[in-house]
């Protein structure tokens, strides 16, 4: 079943850059869930795989900081994984509370269908876009992330010096 795109409502008239972004993230993210479904992961294990492909035995917390998912996330997609057999978790030999993350033969195998559907899910994305405007796209998405981390940054910093 093919859909329209969500028309905004007129309260959405004010941040319109705001509802397009959030209606193109809930769109890709179903397009990608449906890909990764297929894959028998759940969206974000992809990310957490990427990461171990480029570097395996990591610890959790490198992990956790390079997909930028809270812990609980991680912790629960972690587990997930391992019990699917993609991963094995252990205490690392220096300090037995850090566990390393290190992927299983099983999980070596996803690089290659995961790769695919990355390749998919670009192409489908961008089929609409020249070159020049997919690079304008990145910068602009940037620039909304930056100016978003920093206002949160601003945000924790100011939070922590009024509950002091």
């Amino acid at each position: 079943m093919t859909t329209a795109p969500l028309r905004s409502p007129s309260t959405a008239g004010p941040g319109r850059p705001s509802y397009a972004i959030f209606t193109l993230a809930r769109a890709h993210r179903a397009f990608a869930a449906g890909m990764l479904r297929d894959l028998g992961l759940h969206p974000g294990q992809e990310l957490l795989l990427m990461q171990l492909f480029d570097r395996d035995g990591q610890t959790q917390s490198e992990l956790l900081e390079s997909v930028g998912l809270n812990h609980s996330t991680v912790s629960k997609s972690l587990r997930r994984m391992q019990e699917a057999g993609l991963l094995t978790r252990e205490p690392a030999e220096h300090d037995r509370r850090v566990q390393l993350v290190r992927l299983t033969d099983k999980g070596r195998a996803m690089r290659e269908p995961i790769e695919a559907m990355w390749s998919a899910l670009e192409r489908v994305s961008v089929q609409h876009l020249d070159a020049d405007a997919v690079e304008s796209f990145i910068a602009q998405a940037r620039l909304i992330e930056k100016a978003i981390v920093q206002r949160d940054q601003t945000a924790s910093r100011s939070e922590c010096t009024t509950t002091e």
